[in-house]
């Protein structure tokens, strides 16, 4: 009795990363132009934001090797692969189109010291009202590297 329920909560865990890793990779997709954002309607590209998301995958590909099944070794390394290609294509183009992509407004540009995350804003330091859910969801992510 013991084993099935280790097994049923194995393949639940196994189901959870994989639903994490999809997510994660749908959120640089957006930020990348490949799909659109549900605001706007319009494929936006921030190539700051999606190398986050990017990295953060990358991250979590190094700090679980050996401990992964192969479906979820699976779909993370095609999904990291994946979204690095576009990511190349997509920084190719901006490249080609103009100095660099726009920032949104009122977001910062001075690069951070940190290696992996070279580029990216800030988190802005006075919070908008509640109603506006973009800000919010900024400030959701915090970059640590360690003391």
């Amino acid at each position: 009795m013991a084993e099935v329920q280790t097994t049923t909560q194995s393949g639940e865990m196994t189901q959870r990363f994989i639903e994490f890793v999809m997510m994660q990779a749908q959120n640089a997709a957006l930020f990348l132009g490949q799909i659109p954002n549900p605001q706007t309607g319009q494929a936006e590209v921030n190539l700051e934001v999606a190398r986050m998301f990017i990295d953060q995958l990358v991250m979590i590909q190094e700090k679980t090797r050996g401990n992964l099944t192969t479906d979820e070794s699976t779909v993370l390394r095609n999904a990291l692969s994946s979204l690095q290609m576009t990511f190349v294509e997509a920084s190719q183009g901006a490249h080609l189109a103009g100095p660099a992509s726009p920032a949104p407004e009122g977001t910062p540009e001075a690069p951070e010291t940190a290696p992996v995350a070279e580029g990216l804003p800030p988190a802005p330091a006075s919070a908008a009202p509640s109603s506006d859910p973009e800000p919010e969801s900024k400030k959701k992510f915090s970059k640590s590297y360690g003391a």
